[in-house]
């Protein structure tokens, strides 16, 4: 199989260089995801690397994790309360178990069983990096004649500098109705009427007066998550489509062929051929214009006399092209996740799909979840690759072999 590399000299290397030296490959990396009170997950406070691989038995939590991440950038996105409401509300994502498991319960010397409640309830959601952290809790309303009773609102929600929150490194503090800022040593409060269902990310993202507000509302929405491609009969991405300049892949695969194409003419279409011919040794992928602008995949094997179109791909053929065209984005994001990319593909094609996902990862923060014992192989022979296992305790979600001592440094405001 060929190596996933860009021969130095290359234009394509060239061009590989200079965007990777430009601001959009020094965006923030993730140190660290804090989760509370999410389905499965109690508590759990996870180490992030560069390419992170989330993986565990089934039932075990690893989509909780990922609709957490998808959580967190909606609220960049002015979507985290829809997002909630699309789960089923904010009172079916919460923790089911008790409060807290005692050390007696976790020995099975008394069964698992509520008490009264201490604390009041919400769904916290956090992340830190190396520069700033911003943390959000979610809690239902006060109750009231409204008939939105169960509308989910932002009780609180905070950007502190460093990866441990302390009063003296906060920035910026949301609580409630009001959103005050820190200047110097005093706090000036900038807004005193923000919605419940509204992020500060939706009324403080200047970047003059409130820059770390702006710059992490820039990074989140520029996390990018790919979990269904369609590869039926019918899929769009199986179609002729109008083709306009696509750098960054639709989410369900329908633009596949003006991505390719994109590729070809502004991204690395070095890497575009190595990536095809590491899965499918002798091929080649093309794209193909109609008179009225609709484009059309055409992949080329060896032995056949006429080149393929995406309607007479495989399942699985379509799957990995559509993945090369997501990962190979001529504007690579600050972070991607990918859930169960190995969903329709071969066995024999996972080690092609880690070499690419590795390729990626040199210059974007990766995240992979993932069941498929032969792609997570493939990606822990990198020395770089960080694992995280998870496994179920009682019903709740935890890292195996994680203890106090190695859990990382975090606070909730």
């Amino acid at each position: 199989m060929a190596a996933l590399r860009l021969l130095p000299g290359t234009e394509g290397h060239k061009r590989s260089i200079d965007r990777r030296s430009s601001p959009l490959y020094n965006k923030t990396v993730l140190k660290t995801l804090a989760i509370h009170n999410y389905r499965s997950i109690q508590s759990l406070v996870a180490p992030l690397a560069q390419l992170n691989v989330i993986t565990g038995a089934n039932g075990c939590g690893k989509s909780n994790l990922y609709r957490s991440l998808r959580l967190l950038a909606d609220t960049a996105r002015g979507g985290v309360i829809n997002s909630i409401a699309a789960e089923g509300g904010l009172q079916s994502t919460f923790w089911a178990g008790p409060e807290k498991i005692s050390r007696a319960m976790k020995k099975g010397h008394v069964p698992v069983q509520g008490s009264p409640r201490q604390d009041r309830v919400r769904l916290q959601l956090g992340f830190s990096t190396e520069e700033l952290s911003y943390s959000i809790a979610l809690g239902l309303p006060t109750p009231s004649p409204s008939a939105f009773t169960l509308d989910p609102e932002i009780k609180r929600e905070c950007i502190w500098a460093g990866n441990t929150y302390r009063p003296a490194s906060a920035l910026t503090d949301r609580d409630g109705p009001a959103l005050k800022i820190r200047r110097e040593r005093s706090w000036q409060v900038i807004n005193q009427h923000v919605h419940s269902s509204d992020s500060l990310f939706d009324h403080g993202s200047d970047l003059l007066t409130t820059p770390e507000i702006y710059s992490l509302r820039e990074s989140i929405r520029g996390w990018r998550f790919y979990d269904h491609f369609r590869t039926d009969r019918d899929a769009p991405a199986r179609q002729p489509q109008l083709g306009t300049r696509t750098p960054v892949l639709h989410h369900d695969g329908r633009d596949v062929a003006a991505a390719i194409q994109t590729i070809r003419e502004v991204g690395e279409a070095e890497q575009l051929d190595i990536a095809v011919s590491d899965a499918f040794p002798g091929a080649r992928l093309n794209v193909k214009q109609s008179e009225d602008g609709l484009f059309t995949l055409q992949f080329t094997q060896d032995g056949l006399l006429r080149p393929l179109s995406g309607a007479e791909l495989s399942d699985g053929t379509l799957r990995y092209l559509l993945w090369v065209a997501a990962l190979l984005t001529p504007r690579p994001p600050p972070l991607i996740v990918l859930n169960e990319p190995e969903t329709s593909l071969h066995p024999d094609l996972l080690p092609s799909l880690a070499r690419l996902i590795l390729q990626v990862a040199k210059h974007t923060q990766v995240c992979v979840v993932s069941h498929a014992n032969r792609l997570i192989a493939a990606l822990e022979e990198d020395e770089g690759c960080h694992s995280i296992r998870l496994e179920k305790n009682l019903g709740q979600t935890e890292i195996v072999g994680q203890g106090l001592l190695d859990e990382p440094s975090w606070k909730w405001p």
